[in-house]
Formats: structure tokens, sequence, C-alpha cells
């Protein structure tokens, strides 16, 4: 879960103080203390976290409270704004100028740079251009033949010269070829910041075709070292954005965020998984949204649309299923996503949904489609007629076991009740959070 650890902490705090009748000098002295404690163990730099913290406490006894704001709802409204501020402020759209736009990936060795060259080459291709991808790794044994594979994976287009070593020559032919693209990205070596040939081989590179933009893939397990990485890259040629790698699987998420943010780089896109669609582009705000626990249902219903499941996607949130609706939101999920990560948009979920139910693998949904389908009208509509009889010729009927059709109406169960938790929290806690925060361009 993208930053699980810093989103379940956060959302706790948060929570907390939504539920507080008042608020004294006690809590806020509480909260923030607690917030630093989170943000430095999420590796996020102590300087940037104390300057976090003196903003909150600056803000919050010196401005006046808005108008029909309690001061409760003043403190949360600052930490919101804060914690965008210092995770990437501004959310800017990227923008395709010319044809073809010329992207130079660069990054250092093993940030996840050619995988992320096709997810962003994918990402386009689904907002409708035509993308070609050039191999400028003549180092990386086997780089060629990785980046075809991935290409083949997403049907993207790839060009490279096998047993060439003259980088220049390959990226000027490439570009020759890809003429007629919308877009081109040339997926270069990676390299460190003391590697000094390396660094000139890219500065050369820069001058030589000119692009119009420059993305630095950083790999978020380098927490505050990303900052450093920026800036040394940023000196051999103009960054205009990064893309933070590998954001599912490390504590040091916050850490790289923060850091690149200090650097007044845009962080454009996160990588948040291993398959060539897990990129999306980062808004910080929508970001932070998620990992306080209130959702983000405006990108959950921007990835039902692209498997054309919007009326699916809002019934996730909004109606009580049947067990006939739970077996369509399978399938409607295995599309849109893993559900580790849809459940982070849904307000009030984010962080609440049962542990066993986020880890359920691919194969129990497979499993859980044949077991709805061997049950009756009748047994779909309402689980509740379902005996140890029913249960032992449902396992019969479907090849599973008894304790696996019991698990699947457990799961129902439970997923049913955090549905109706779900529809209560709407209407009460977040409406009087989204009263608090109209007006600040968030939304629900």
């Amino acid at each position: 879960m993208v930053l699980d650890f810093l989103g379940k902490k956060l959302s706790s705090i948060f929570t907390k103080l939504t539920k507080s009748l008042t608020i004294d000098k006690k809590l806020v002295k509480e909260t923030l203390d607690e917030i630093k404690r989170t943000l430095i163990q999420a590796d996020v730099n102590l300087e940037l976290v104390n300057s976090l913290i003196e903003k909150i406490k600056k803000r919050f006894y010196e401005e006046k409270t808005p108008p029909g704001f309690t001061k409760r709802e003043h403190f949360l409204k600052i930490l919101y704004e804060e914690l965008v501020n210092l995770l990437g402020k501004e959310f800017k759209p990227f923008e395709i100028k010319k044809k073809p736009f010329i992207i130079l990936m660069v990054g250092l060795l093993g940030s996840g740079k050619t995988t992320t060259t096709i997810k962003l080459a994918k990402y386009f291709q689904k907002q409708g251009y035509k993308v070609g991808v050039i191999c400028a790794d003549v180092y990386r044994p086997a780089a060629l033949e990785q980046l075809q594979q991935l290409g083949k994976e997403a049907n993207v287009a790839i060009f490279g010269k096998k047993g060439e070593k003259d980088v220049f020559k390959i990226v000027s032919e490439g570009i020759s070829r890809f003429t007629k693209k919308d877009i081109i990205l040339i997926d270069t070596a990676g390299r460190h910041k003391e590697e000094k040939s390396l660094m000139k081989e890219i500065k050369k590179l820069y001058e030589l075709i000119k692009p119009d933009e420059v993305i630095l893939v950083i790999d978020a397990s380098i927490g505050q070292v990303a900052k450093a990485q920026a800036e040394a890259f940023g000196k051999v040629c103009p960054i205009g954005s990064i893309i933070i790698s590998k954001l599912d699987g490390t504590a040091k998420g916050g850490g790289a965020l923060s850091a690149c943010a200090a650097t007044g780089a845009k962080v454009r896109f996160i990588g948040t998984g291993e398959k060539i669609e897990d990129l999306e582009p980062y808004d910080a705000k929508r970001f932070v949204s998620r990992i306080l626990g209130l959702g983000d249902l405006e990108t959950l219903l921007e990835k039902a649309k692209e498997v054309g499941m919007e009326e699916k996607a809002k019934k996730i949130v909004e109606t009580e299923f049947t067990l006939n609706d739970f077996i369509e939101q399978i399938e409607a999920i295995r599309q849109m996503g893993p559900l580790t990560k849809l459940i982070q948009m849904i307000p009030g979920l984010g962080f609440k949904l049962p542990e066993e139910m986020v880890e359920m693998q691919e194969q129990k949904f497979k499993k859980y489609r044949i077991i709805v389908q061997s049950m009756t009208p009748e047994e779909r509509l309402n689980p509740e007629i379902i005996n140890d009889s029913r249960i032992r010729r449902i396992a019969r009927g479907s090849g599973t076991k008894e304790e696996e059709v019991r698990e699947l109406l457990s799961h129902y169960k439970k997923l049913k009740k955090v549905m109706k938790k779900l529809k209560g929290l709407r209407e009460r806690d977040l409406g009087k959070l989204m009263k608090m925060l109209k007006g600040f361009s968030f939304k629900l």
C-alpha cells in the first residue's frame, strides 16, 4: 500500500482530531509532537519537519479563525494545507506542446527507469498519443531486450541497435525513425552522480537533441538522498519533472517526496506497483487526502472510466451489496487495479478495511466467482438463508472446500458491514469535514 506506515499514522491523528470536542494548547502540542515523530519515522528531513511544525503552530495561533469554523476545524484545515505544501504544493498537468515531443529519461542505475519509461509510454497511449521509445542504454547487458519485452507487453514501438555503442548515433537515428510519433521517450543508461563520464554523456546528449522535457526517475527507497540526486542531475541538464518509482514498497517514500518538493522540481507521476498500468499523475492534494484516510474518489472514478466501470465504481461506495453485486465488483476491481490501492481512494475507508480482505489474492477472486456462480438466485440475493447443508452443496458444485465457501460469506458480511459504516461516515463526519475544506480545491 502506498506509504502504508505514514498513511495509517496520519489518518489516526486526523481521525482523533475530528472526534475531539474541544481543542486546547495541550492537544495541539500532543498532535504536533505525534506528527513530528511520524514524519521523522517516514524519513522526512528533520529540518523540513521542524519547519512544518513551526508553520502550523504559527498559523494556528496567529491567524483568525475563519467565519463559520470552529478552532478544531481551523486546526485541521491548517494541518491539511501544510502537509500538501510539504509534499508538493500545486498540481500542474503534463503538457505536450509540440509533436514529436521529445522526453529524455534519466536516473540512477536500479531506479526502475526502464520500467517507468514503458509505464509512461502506456500512460500517454491511454491519452490518445502515438508513442515511440528509444533504447539509449549501451552499457547494461540485455537493456534493449528488456525494453523490447516490456514494449511488446505494452504494445509500444521500440527502437534500438544491438551491438551499437555510439549512443548519439542510436538516438539520432531513432528520432528520425519516429518523426510521425506524437511523443518520443529516450531511455538512457542508469548512472550515479559520481560517474563523471556518464554524467557528461547525459549533458552532451541533452545539448545534441535539445529535448522538450527531462524527467528524472528516483527510487522512493532512497528517501532524503533524493534531494542530493535531483540537485546533481539538475547541474548537468535542467530537470523539468520527477517520477518517484516504487512508492508501493517503502517506508521512505515520504522522505523522497518531501525531498523532491524541497528542490522545487515538480513530481509529475508516482509508480505505485509493478504492473505497466501502475503509474499515476501526482497531485499532492489528492495524495494527502488519501493518506489521511479521506479518500480520493476523483482518481477512483478516473480509473473506473478507463475500463468503462463508472457506475460500478460509484456502487462500491454508495450501495449495499447482494452477492450478485459482490461478484460484479470482483470483476470491476480486477480491471481497475489492486484492492489495496482502490480502498485508499474511498473516503473514510482507506486504512479501515480488515487486513485479511486487503490481502485477498487474485486466485481467491477467481474462486469466489465460481462459488457465487454455484449458488441459486435466491441464495445470491439473500445470503442469510445459506446454512450448513447449502454450504456443502455449494462447495461440491464449485469444486471448492466448505471452508472456502464460509470464508467468502465471512468476507461478504464484513464488506457489507463496512459499507454501512461508510455511508454513515460520509453523511456525518465527512459532511462536516468537507464543509470545513470547502473552497480549498479539495474534492470528494
